[in-house]
């Protein structure tokens, strides 16, 4: 990474791009929590970051700074804790013996904690490196007899790893058969690129190194690379097309070890030079982002699988039907375990992931919006996911002891609504919306987006729950289902679209599906309990309560 050069860079994981603080599926739907900064500690305004790697235990946190008190432009620091509870304490130099005055970045230590490939070159592609190299800049190993040791003088490696050109940013699995390094020899597609070497075992010499190929690299900068614990998933920075910056963290996953990297694709945030713990939970990265010390700093950010499957906001029965479905299957949907990013196939991995998150609440950053409709006073009904508060029309009446989780709210049937700023769009990938409903009448409107589509309606013949919420093109068409809702009773309707299918929910169980594509477009806000265009005879008349809208496909598995 150019220290001079500006990052705006972006965490781009899933099959799916998706402009969105969070993630979609690369295997598994999982997700980066809040970014926190690792603090003062840690940051200094001398730009500090460039590889952020951590011991198996998760106890010592080796990195790249150009703080004071090294030896050379930029130096290997190490900062250590007690447990993986406490704070992480004062970085101490790693010292002469392997600092030196030629730019020492890219720390990634093997699992034993005894070896540390790094690389001696950050700021410029044609700094002057260290001498005893094969090229210029050149991977080097330095190596510990135990974790209290010191570190002893580092050897470089020699060719194949190292050639006559750059390498630079090595990550080395767990197992230390699998060695991936950022390149510019002779063979790439780009000014960076990934390759990749490996050998048969730890005591045996690394292999010819093997561009990645057009799945992972571009014709211009990839690299700056990170592999999970698990060989699965690797992280690469990139300037590619489709990122949100100049240049933007990338992601890409594998069944197994010995199976070919699939396709780079991204979701968003703005981080870089990014390194994955041991315990595949916590993203650290490097960023220039507001509310850092310096240029660049050190941050984190935990990395959660999303396991609320329903959409209720809970884990529970629901979401272990929704799992028991996919069993034995490659469900990327609940596929989550053994890391985040899932494996290939439903099993006791997922279900161990699952159990561990039975009965509490989670935070799902792909909902879009949520609206618990707790108020007891007021005209505001609170978003409680984000900034899209509604306001009161006409005159609903608060019931906080008649909800169905909690308090709900009561619309006349007359003129009474909720009026919403803009969410999304329909027509920009999949999504969904849940409501909890009872009462209503044939032709009478749960949600509609203003000026658009009426996207949750009961049916004005039967009274059963449909969507007009439909292409925009020749073949468009209302979808209807066969399950009345209008009986007086609760129900948790919903809409799902998933990219190619729409689907409508009655209470956890699919009522109707078909395959509409090209949804129409839509940048309106919403309204609750009226039709989008607020016509006599579509206003709702019951309660209304706990409606959530997702940027992402969310499937119930039943009751």
């Amino acid at each position: 990474m150019k220290a001079n050069r500006s990052l705006d860079v972006t965490v781009l994981v899933g099959s799916v791009a998706v402009v969105f603080l969070g993630c979609i599926s690369a295997r598994a739907d999982f997700t980066f929590g809040p970014a926190q900064n690792l603090g003062p500690t840690l940051n200094t305004t001398s730009g500090d970051g460039a590889g952020g790697t951590t011991s198996a235990d998760g106890l010592e946190l080796y990195f790249c700074s150009g703080r004071a008190g090294g030896f050379g432009e930029f130096d290997i620091w190490v900062s250590k804790r007690q447990s993986i509870n406490d704070a992480w304490g004062p970085p101490t130099n790693l010292g002469a013996t392997v600092n030196s005055a030629y730019g020492d970045s890219y720390p990634s230590l093997f699992s034993d904690g005894l070896t540390l490939y790094f690389s001696d070159s950050y700021s410029s592609m044609s700094a002057t490196s260290r001498p005893g190299g094969v090229g210029g800049p050149d991977i080097w190993i330095t190596t510990r007899p135990s974790r209290d040791a010191p570190w002893t003088a580092p050897v470089n490696p020699g060719e194949p790893v190292n050639s006559s050109s750059t390498e630079i940013s090595p990550t080395i699995s767990a197992d230390g058969l699998t060695l991936v390094v950022t390149s510019t020899r002779a063979g790439g597609r780009g000014s960076w690129d990934l390759w990749m070497s490996t050998r048969a075992s730890a005591r045996d010499a690394w292999g010819l190194p093997v561009n990645l190929g057009p799945n992972i690299n571009s014709a211009g900068i990839d690299g700056e690379c990170s592999l999970s614990a698990d060989g699965l998933a690797l992280f690469f920075l990139s300037d590619r097309a489709g990122g949100l910056g100049a240049y933007d963290l990338w992601m890409t996953t594998r069944k197994s070890v010995i199976d070919p990297w699939g396709p780079a694709v991204n979701s968003a945030s703005e981080e870089g030079s990014a390194g994955v713990s041991a315990d595949m939970r916590t993203l650290y990265f490097t960023s220039n982002r507001p509310g850092g010390l310096g240029g660049y700093d050190l941050w984190q950010a935990p990395i959660l699988p999303v396991v609320d499957f329903d959409g209720d906001g809970a884990v529970g029965m629901g979401d272990l039907l929704r799992l028991i479905q996919s069993w034995d299957q490659d469900d990327p949907a609940v596929d989550m375990g053994p890391g985040p990013w899932g494996d290939g196939k439903v099993d006791a991995d997922d279900l161990e992931v699952l159990m561990g998150y039975w009965g509490q609440g989670v935070y799902d950053p792909m909902l879009m919006a949520y609206w618990k409709l707790d108020e007891t006073s007021g005209t505001t009904a609170a978003d409680s996911a984000g900034s899209n508060d509604g306001t009161l029309a006409g005159d609903p009446t608060w019931q906080p002891a008649d909800g169905r989780i909690g308090g709900a709210l009561l619309f006349d049937g007359s003129d009474d609504y909720v009026t919403t700023e803009f969410v999304l769009d329909p027509s920009k990938g999949p999504f969904s919306v849940f409501a909890w409903i009872k009462g209503g009448a044939p032709g009478q409107v749960i949600l509609s987006q203003t000026d658009g589509a009426n996207w949750l309606v009961a049916d004005a013949v039967s009274g059963a729950l449909a969507t007009e919420l439909k292409s925009g093109g020749r073949f468009k068409s209302s979808l209807l289902s066969k399950t009345v809702i209008t009986d007086g009773e609760w129900h948790r309707v919903g809409l799902v679209l998933d990219g190619a299918d729409r689907s409508l929910y009655v209470d956890g169980v699919e009522a109707a599906k078909d395959t509409q594509p090209a949804i129409a477009p839509s940048i309106n806000g919403l309204y609750i309990g009226a039709g989008s265009k607020l016509t006599a005879g579509a206003f709702w008349s019951g309660l209304i309560d706990d409606v959530r809208i997702y940027n992402k496909a969310v499937k119930p598995g039943g009751k």
